[in-house]
């Protein structure tokens, strides 16, 4: 992978990232982020028992950040908070489904073109075999 995932206009897709989760022992399970209003999904995130309980108490989107190892109250420092509507729990009760509303319009931690918060993570599309990849929130 380049490191440049984020910005770029090729696919790079990170099939290990899961297998470097349960490397470090962490017990998390993944939480589709989702608004509430529209039903566009807005990003893929982690949840441990610490961060649910959060999430239940302070009525907005918190997360375990696998890569910081630590609690992740979205929009601490962003100010891109997602309040919370419900949360759901899928079948086999091993992920969680956060029903949010956006309180600035943005989700996602990258930054588009005019600086402001991307309003989902998922802003590119695959557009061909090869791995070519187009912005659709630029």
């Amino acid at each position: 992978m380049s490191g440049n995932q984020e910005e770029n206009a090729r696919l790079e897709l990170d099939f290990r990232k899961l297998e470097a989760v349960a490397a470090t022992g962490a017990g998390v399970i993944p939480v589709v982020v989702q608004d509430a209003e529209t039903g566009e999904v807005l990003t893929l995130a982690y949840a441990n028992e610490k961060a649910l309980r959060e999430t239940m108490a302070r009525r907005v989107a918190v997360f375990w950040s696998t890569s910081r190892d630590e609690l992740w109250v979205k929009g601490a420092t962003s100010g891109d908070v997602l309040e919370l509507v419900d949360v759901r729990v899928n079948c086999e009760q091993n992920s969680l489904l956060y029903r949010v509303r956006r309180t600035t319009g943005g989700a996602c931690h990258t930054r588009g073109a005019d600086g402001a918060a991307r309003p989902t993570c998922y802003y590119r599309r695959i557009v061909s075999a090869d791995g070519e990849l187009s912005f659709i929130h630029p």
